[in-house]
């Protein structure tokens, strides 16, 4: 067999090296950007992510990706560099015992009850607090709003389309299916939309926790961050948690993951329940 010249092996066929030196520099970055920490056993996820956009631009070597990063502050790049490197674990009613918590604070609750999904990845968790509220307060304009933001993206912009696969429902009711839900035909078999009827209580925008300033329309009664927190170092949850304390009403909720616990980071926050913590005294 006739070997293959190496001057005509292309970069595309060549496993790239990623250099310790390198490695720390992207970790540097992205916890100054997203506040991610990257512990050296994600090396590989790093790896195996990047590579994907250092193919995507042509690009043989890590270091020239960091040139190009880092060359311009403000390139589009930087949030295809985000987009990589976060991570977006999620299902319908993950943590399922937060929304009988959730249903019953908000049938106590004058107003328009609001939500803001700090981290709503691809949808399912905005869309699970939606469902929750409609059976609870019902479809009348004004009783309820959800907002839903991420820090990535393109798992936004798939939340804001609200299609998933038939399997990415099965921890779903018929009943919730045949209300919330439409299934599609021909070319779309196997896809399913949420229906307007639902979608138009959600509405979206790209937000990082990590700005001074949260562009959202608060002040909330409830605040679902879940599974975030577990990514930032300590400094960074406790600046989280002092910018959400003016955007929930008092008596609000924040709903955290069931590996987070924010007991002894803000004492404005008193444990309520599994993972529930309540500002201030409830007012009803």
């Amino acid at each position: 067999m006739t070997s293959i010249p190496s001057s005509l092996t292309t970069p595309m066929t060549q496993r790239l090296e990623l250099s310790d030196a390198q490695f720390r520099r992207i970790s540097q970055l992205i916890h100054q950007r997203a506040g991610i920490v990257l512990a050296d056993h994600k090396r590989d996820m790093v790896y195996n992510r990047l590579v994907r956009r250092l193919r995507t631009l042509a690009l043989d070597d890590f270091g020239h990706y960091l040139s190009l990063l880092e060359g311009d502050t403000e390139s589009t790049e930087w949030q295809a560099f985000i987009n990589s490197l976060t991570t977006n674990l999620t299902a319908f009613f993950r943590e399922a015992h937060h929304f009988p918590t959730l249903a019953e604070h908000a049938a106590k609750r004058r107003g328009e009850y609001r939500v803001w999904s700090a981290a709503a990845s691809t949808g399912e968790e905005p869309y699970s607090i939606a469902m929750t509220l409609a059976k609870t307060l019902g479809n009348a304009p004004g009783r309820w709003k959800v907002h839903a933001s991420d820090i990535d993206t393109e798992v936004l912009n798939k939340a804001q389309n609200g299609i998933y696969r038939q399997e990415e429902l099965k921890t779903l009711t018929h009943q919730q299916l045949q209300n919330w839900f439409m299934r599609g035909t021909g070319p779309h078999t196997g896809l399913v939309k949420v229906r307007p009827e639902l979608s138009n209580f959600v509405d979206f925008s790209s937000v990082n926790l990590l700005e001074r300033h949260y562009n959202v329309p608060g002040p909330f009664d409830a605040i679902f961050c879940r599974n975030v927190m577990i990514y930032f170092d300590k400094a960074t949850q406790q600046a989280i948690l002092r910018r959400f304390i003016p955007l929930l009403k008092p008596g609000g909720l924040l709903f955290a993951g069931h590996s987070e616990n924010f007991s002894h980071l803000v004492h404005e926050f008193s444990l309520r329940g599994q993972t529930v913590y309540a500002l201030g005294k409830e007012n009803g």
